[in-house]
């Protein structure tokens, strides 16, 4: 099976073109991967903004601090 078309590489490669897999889909495959990245900065923008704001709530407990510094 080939990806490119040629079923016998006992040419000229010369007169061949691009011999890389899955030629003609390179606007498909960088649209993809761009999505993909963006898709993926949005997930860990929400994921680590949601863990800065549980880690503030804990600090700034108040009952918690005034436990911790009445053991001592």
């Amino acid at each position: 099976m080939s990806t490119i078309g040629y079923e016998s590489w006992a040419v000229d490669l010369a007169n061949v073109g691009a011999i890389y897999p899955f030629q003609g889909w390179e606007v498909a495959m960088t649209v993809i991967g761009v999505l993909f990245w963006i898709g993926w900065h949005r997930i860990q923008f929400v994921r680590e903004n949601a863990h800065l704001e549980n880690a503030k709530k804990r600090a700034l407990d108040h009952e918690r601090i005034q436990k911790s510094v009445e053991r001592y």
